[in-house]
């Protein structure tokens, strides 16, 4: 692996970490206010946020704002999704039949069949987008031809 993939790999990683961070954080203010410790569930709020900012900073190197459109948005989160629902959860959901941890197998079917859903979601709405797209290039095309019309005649 060479150094720039090794890089892209580290700040995959360090995104996950991230994330996984601030999640875990704000389940743990859950649990801290549930039992009673708001200042210990505003701790862990106040530092979940700062792990989304960290998140942030990664990905903007990821998945640079100048090379992004809402469109390669929508792919990337269709193929996760599908990555989802088509290997990941089922490998998982695999491993736990062997293990006999039904509660993460009926986790993980919940997850299948919820990734699929948002990448049918995603994918929707990829495809109303296109359409507007192609739309919208019409009525152009028709406002580029009216404007050279109305130039020939000047």
């Amino acid at each position: 692996m060479n150094s720039a993939n090794t890089t892209l790999h580290n700040l995959e990683s360090a995104f996950a970490g991230e994330s996984m961070a601030h999640i875990k954080y704000r389940y743990f203010a859950k649990l801290a206010r549930k039992a009673g410790f708001e200042e210990v569930a505003l701790a862990f709020e106040a530092t979940a946020e700062q792990e989304v900012m960290h998140a942030f900073g990664h990905l903007d190197l990821l998945y640079p704002a100048a090379s992004m459109t809402p469109q390669r948005a929508l792919e990337i989160a269709i193929e996760g999704e599908t990555y989802e629902y088509t290997e990941m959860y089922p490998k998982f959901r695999h491993l736990a039949i062997e293990e006999g941890n039904n509660a993460a197998v009926a986790e993980y079917d919940e997850q299948i069949a919820e990734s699929k859903i948002h990448a049918k979601q995603f994918k929707r709405t990829l495809d109303l987008a296109a359409k507007r797209f192609a739309a919208l290039a019409k009525v152009e095309e028709r406002h580029a031809k009216h404007y050279k019309d109305v130039l020939a005649t000047l």
